[in-house]
Order: structure tokens, then sequence, then C-alpha cells
């Protein structure tokens, strides 16, 4: 028997109820490696699973928790064996199948990736998929032509896990990074990752009826979109890309086409649910060189399984502020 954070659904009253319970081996999920979890973290669609699931937990009872690392204890597959160390992002695990926040899975061997040279357990789950989602940003934007020099970068939900991540791998890459965020407090804490501009969320969170405005931003990671995307669009600098990472702030885009066919503005959606094993390999590897890891630590704000009912729903208001390590064995 372990501990794992199991999420009930009463069946009269449809509310759920997440507490630490002990679970045998034979309760999990099929899979073809068994890996014994050493981190978890935090992010949105985990606080929605540990909630009332958002729409996203198919059955009841249900383990959530969309990341883990660990080290592999049994395997069916030629590519993993026992001691091997080994990082899990996306896949809808922890939505769709058990997921992370226990002190032991069972998962496809298609689903890991084997850890990076230079980051161990604990930073890996420091990163997880907010950070591994910065990074496929990064890659994008790079791959659509930024380079640094060419103007500030804008940085939407700064002090979120995505944007600190993002604020830090383009600071560490010699970019100019200009944090948007809604909490004051949150100035200096951008500013020690790398940022040099804040912008306070009101200055940017409405839309304007001019499609255009001056250009200011030579890439964008936004993980806010809705209204504030919107007005993004119409400050992007001539061929620059905006990578859109998430929907903080509304799944709508009240925009026009015009900075598309005016300015060449290209809108990147960046998926890292469901991304292809090469380059999430790729995506590891530049997170272990490109990002510092005293900025990493210095996001860090640890919990265990007892914290998650409470963490999950802050980070659902927004109150979460850089990355949650979860020691599943504290």
């Amino acid at each position: 028997m372990f501990n794992a954070l199991v999420v009930n659904k009463d069946s009269e009253s449809g509310k759920t109820s997440a507490a630490v319970e002990k679970v045998s081996l034979d309760q999990l999920p099929d899979g073809e490696v068994t890996v014994a979890v050493e981190y978890s973290t935090v992010n949105y669609k985990d606080g929605l699973c540990i909630g009332p699931g958002g729409g996203l937990v198919r059955k009841y009872p249900h383990i959530p928790g969309i990341d883990f690392s660990g080290t592999v204890e049994a395997s069916n597959d030629d590519r993993y064996k026992p001691g091997d160390k080994v990082v899990l992002t996306g896949w809808r695990v922890g939505e769709a199948h058990w997921g992370g926040y226990s002190q032991k899975a069972n998962v496809k061997a298609d689903w890991l990736v084997p850890l990076p040279k230079g980051l161990d357990s604990r930073q890996a789950m420091a990163v997880g998929t907010a950070g591994f989602t910065a990074m496929l940003s990064v890659m994008a934007l790079e791959d659509h032509g930024l380079k640094p020099g060419h103007g500030p970068v804008l940085v939407t939900g700064a002090a979120g896990g995505v944007g600190s991540v993002a604020t830090a791998i383009l600071a560490n890459l010699g970019y100019e990074v200009a944090g948007v965020t809604g909490r004051p407090e949150a100035a200096e804490y951008l500013t020690s990752l790398g940022a040099t501009q804040i912008v306070a969320r009101d200055e940017i969170n409405e839309t304007v009826k001019r499609p255009l405005e001056a250009e200011s931003w030579a890439g964008c990671v936004d993980a806010v979109g809705g209204a504030m995307l919107a007005r993004v669009l119409g400050q992007m600098k001539y061929g620059a890309s905006v990578a859109a990472v998430g929907l903080a702030g509304g799944a709508g885009l009240p925009a026009t086409v015009i900075p598309f066919l005016l300015r060449g503005v290209n809108l990147l959606g960046i998926d890292s649910v469901m991304q292809p094993y090469d380059n999430r390999l790729r995506a590891w590897q530049r997170v272990a060189s490109d990002l510092p890891m005293d900025k990493l630590e210095a996001m860090i704000q640890p919990a265990s399984l007892s914290d998650l009912p409470q963490l999950g729903e802050a980070i659902l208001k927004g109150e979460i502020k850089g990355r949650v390590v979860v020691d599943v064995n504290a």
C-alpha cells in the first residue's frame, strides 16, 4: 500500500472531495512501466481535476497530477529498465489516466522521456508542464525568426508558472523581457528572474477600436488569451510572432485579421500534451541548458500531498506564484 491523493465524487450530490488515501498497486490502471514517483507539481489543469473536474476527469475515484518525475521500478518495454530516471508530462495523464499525485504510477512507455542530464527529479518538476510549455514557446518564437536584439519580448501572466520560466529562459538567452502582471507585489520577483520592464495588466487588458497600435514587441509568450491577446496582436512589430499557451483571460479572441494582413504577425499555437517524442527531448535538453538553475530554485514553493486540495483552489484563483514542487513522499 502507498499514499495517493484520491478525488471521490458523491453520486447523489455530484460534489467532489479530495484526500490522501492508501492505494494498492493492483488498483492502478494498466501500464507498461511502473514508476516510483518522487515529485509532482501543480498546474491549472490539476486545480480543475482536484476540484470539480472541469470536464477533464472521466470517472471517479481519480488520482490527479498531470506531471511527475521518478525512478522506474518495473518495465515491460526495452527502452526503460529499473533504476532509470524519467519524466512524464501530458498525454492526458492526471485527467483521463491516473496521474502523479501518488507514490507509484503505471503508464505507457511512450509517455515517458529520460530525465535530461543536468536536471534532477526535483528540478524537473519545478519545470513541469508549465516550464516545458514555456520552452516550447521560446523554441517556436526562435523558429520563426526571433533573435536577441530585435526588441523586447512580452510575457503575459509573467508571475505564473509558464510566465516565470519563460521570463528566466528569455533573459538568460539575452532577450529584453517585459513582464505583464496584475500583482504589483510581483514586480521584484519578475525583476529577479531577469525582466527589464514591468507592464501593469490594466494597461494592456482591454480591447481598443484601433486594430493596430505602435510596434512595441519583437515577440510574445501569452498565457492569458482573451482581450489581452487581441490587444497584443495589434502591438507586435512587423513579422513578429505570439506564442499562445493559455486562456486564463478567456477563450474568446475579440481581434481582427488586420495585424496578420498588414504586419505579417504570426499567432503560434503551443500544445504540450501531444508533443512528439523527438520535440519533447529537444525541449527538455534546451531546458537543461538554457534555464538558470538558481532562477528555477527561486521559483519553488515546496508542498506535500496533503497540501494539494488547498493549492488546487489557489491556482484556480490565480494565487500561485512561480512553481509548486510536490514531494509525494514527504
